[in-house]
């Protein structure tokens, strides 16, 4: 190298050295310091959207009220504002919130062309701009925030993340602090005579849904072809009757390419040569779990939740089978806990429950009493043990269920120390507050998007069509093996899909 190339090269090292220390100094740009400084780590809570997944968003999500701020990437002002959106973001928003289930934050970039003409429905006029009101109001242009009686509002003071939760908290009547640590569930509603609390399950059930799938994934417990034909049975069975239609429509697409994803019954966890694992098919979509529980959050973080929710998806299954299928559902649920749930002790008495059963089931009113009544001798035990160690919920302690309040015509006698029930009443109530007042809040929720995302209260949506689903050859056979019930289905199954390549597509 000539002496020429050496000098230009040591005058090149000093610039980049001149440049990248005027970069960390304190008046660099503020971007620079956001991309090297020290919120690098620290992820956004503010749900970002688009002209693709607004209205789904917003429909799907179980939050009470929602902001969307609109602003621009090129913005100073919007930039610097960021910071301040995203500290009270982290008290409503992602698995770590501070106050789960109440606010969903979120933000869309006008800059983005795509998002055109998203912005220009909501007359955006500067940047940033930010909109308040039910998450259900912002759907398909269904709010316009210029007319007087719009339930979306622009909120006119939020400056300072100080100005903006001090305005959140004059809408909710609430008292949200900037410092506010770990919840531990202050705002839990113990009145359960309160029929529109079941309601808010919808959610939970897809919770524990995409929660026990999580925990079957991370542990990668399909390993033989019982556990492989065990859980193609739970998955058949969601797909047909699950309450929430996205787990439904998630469960039919793992079914459809289960043979690809798990060939032999050994299915593939890693990645590998670019093909889909198990993995990257979420059971109730991209953006579950969510982390938090709604009506089985308990008053402490480590009480009721996904067991409280496991417990409501067995009933609401219970509650949305035929007479023929019974049986089916009972053996699958109890192949289901026996292979899959990771409690040993709970486990054991859950199969001895099962174990008890020596007739098959043919009616599903005897499928939904026997969930009813396990439920029950599982409260009854727990009852004991937490009252000696008291490790039960305060606020929830274990009870026979329904309580009186709740249902007082399911009782025969007014003794409390030996109850007698009155099974027609106990039954009617079961597979009504499980049915159609499970779903009603969704199905409200629901109404303002189209009719193929309306869940039906009458069941007529609960129930997945046979030509609306084709399951592949290794799935069909455990399925047909496994119930004769659903054999005739899956030899249909096998015979369509010699005639045609499985659909990937739903309506």
């Amino acid at each position: 190298m000539s002496l020429a190339h050496l000098v230009l090269f040591a005058g090149l090292l000093s610039l980049v050295i001149v440049a990248s220390s005027s970069s960390s100094s304190p008046g660099s740009r503020s971007i620079l310091r956001d991309i090297s400084g020290e919120n690098a780590d620290q992820k956004d809570r503010a749900v970002e959207l688009n002209s693709s997944n607004f209205d789904s968003v917003l429909r799907d999500t179980p939050a009470k009220y929602a902001v969307v701020e609109f602003f621009a990437h090129w913005c100073p002002a919007c930039r610097n504002y960021k910071p301040h959106y995203e500290k009270v973001a982290r008290l409503f928003n992602g698995p770590d919130a501070i106050h789960p289930g109440i606010v969903l934050m979120t933000r869309v970039d006008c800059a983005m062309k795509t998002n055109t003409k998203l912005c220009d429905r909501f007359s955006v006029s500067h940047y940033p701009m930010l909109f308040w009101g039910p998450p259900s109001k912002f759907v398909s242009g269904s709010g316009e925030p210029k007319k007087e009686k719009s339930e979306i509002v622009v909120i006119d003071d939020a400056r300072t993340a100080e100005r903006l939760l001090k305005w959140i908290n004059k809408q909710t009547h609430s008292s949200y602090g900037l410092d506010d640590k770990k919840f531990e569930n202050e705002h839990v509603r113990t009145n359960i005579t309160d029929y529109k609390q079941i309601s808010q399950a919808v959610y939970d059930i897809e919770e524990a849904t995409a929660e026990a799938f999580d925990i079957i994934l991370s542990n990668k417990v399909i390993k033989s072809s019982e556990t492989s034909a065990s859980f193609i049975r739970f998955i058949q069975l969601l797909a047909a009757h699950h309450a929430s239609r996205r787990c439904r429509k998630g469960a039919a697409e793992i079914l459809v390419n289960y043979d690809d994803l798990c060939p032999s019954g050994k299915c593939s966890y890693e990645s590998s040569g670019g093909k889909d694992t198990l993995g990257s098919f979420p059971i109730c979509g991209k953006d579950l779990p969510r982390g938090y529980y709604m009506f089985c959050r308990g008053s402490r973080n480590d009480t009721r939740g996904f067991s409280c929710g496991l417990w409501v998806l067995f009933h609401s299954l219970s509650v949305r089978i035929e007479d023929g299928e019974s049986h089916f559902a009972f053996s699958t649920i109890c192949d289901f806990v026996n292979n899959f749930f990771m409690c040993d002790e709970c486990r054991l008495h859950f199969n001895d429950m099962c174990l008890s059963v020596k007739t098959p089931f043919k009616k599903a009113r005897d499928f939904v009493l026997w969930v009813w009544s396990s439920h029950n001798k599982v409260n009854e035990r727990l009852m004991k043990d937490e009252a000696s160690l008291g490790s039960g919920d305060p606020e929830f302690p274990k009870i026979i269920w329904p309580p009186r309040a709740l249902c007082p015509s399911c009782y025969i006698s007014s003794d409390e120390k030996s109850i007698e029930w009155d099974h027609d009443n106990v039954y009617k109530f079961v597979k009504s507050y499980y049915g159609p007042k499970l779903v009603s809040l969704y199905k409200e929720k629901s109404v303002v998007g189209s009719k193929e995302e309306t869940v039906s209260a009458t069941g007529e949506d609960l129930t997945v069509a046979t030509n609306a689903l084709v399951v592949p050859v290794g799935a069909a056979l455990a399925i047909a093996v496994a119930s004769c019930a659903f054999g005739a289905l899956a030899c249909y199954w096998r015979t369509q899909q010699k005639n045609r390549k499985p659909r990937r597509s739903w309506n």
